[in-house]
């Protein structure tokens, strides 16, 4: 009887623990999640899902997104882009979905990748699942943008701003 009184102890103390533990609420992630949603004068419903990085005192191009390779244009998960029509982005023809949003960053030349693998975690980037990719010119931002931030303008201009950064690429 005295085993059987131990044994009830030990799993009533065991669930205890496990129910403690999953009600522990997570940390926040040090990129907050962000979405922006908009509606071109065309039509077109853009969505884009993404983690805002932090610049802290790095410089963009050495220190984090690094000039020449691929880059996840966020943070934590893929950043992901959804259009609800078929788009010409850069005047490129690309089909009406949801894709991951990647980037080449360069100091004269931004890459800009949509890839069609948007289950992926964002330090996972197979270039054989590259939809489309379009080259546009960075330029620099009104202000210093401390978080990454996406915004999209009616008439399909969608742009990101980060730290002295202004990348944009046209939707229609």
């Amino acid at each position: 009887m005295k085993q059987l009184f131990k044994l009830l102890a030990i799993t009533g103390f065991i669930l205890t623990t496990i129910s403690a533990s999953a009600q522990t609420p997570k940390k926040p992630r040090p990129s907050p999640a962000d979405t922006v949603k908009a509606t071109t004068k065309s039509g077109v419903n853009i969505t884009i899902a993404y983690s805002q990085p932090s610049v802290k005192g790095r410089t963009i191009g050495t220190d984090i997104a690094p000039y020449g390779k691929w880059w996840r244009t966020g943070a934590n998960e893929v950043t992901t882009i959804e259009f609800s029509k078929d788009v010409k982005v850069e005047g490129k023809a690309l089909a009406a979905g949801k894709y991951a949003l990647y980037s080449i960053p360069n100091e004269n030349e931004w890459v800009i990748i949509f890839n069609k693998d948007i289950k992926s975690w964002g330090t996972v980037y197979k270039e054989e699942n590259d939809v489309l990719r379009v080259n546009v010119k960075p330029g620099k931002s009104s202000g210093f943008v401390e978080q990454l931030k996406f915004a999209v303008d009616p008439s399909g201009k969608v742009s990101l701003a980060w730290g002295d950064k202004l990348v944009a690429f046209t939707v229609k």
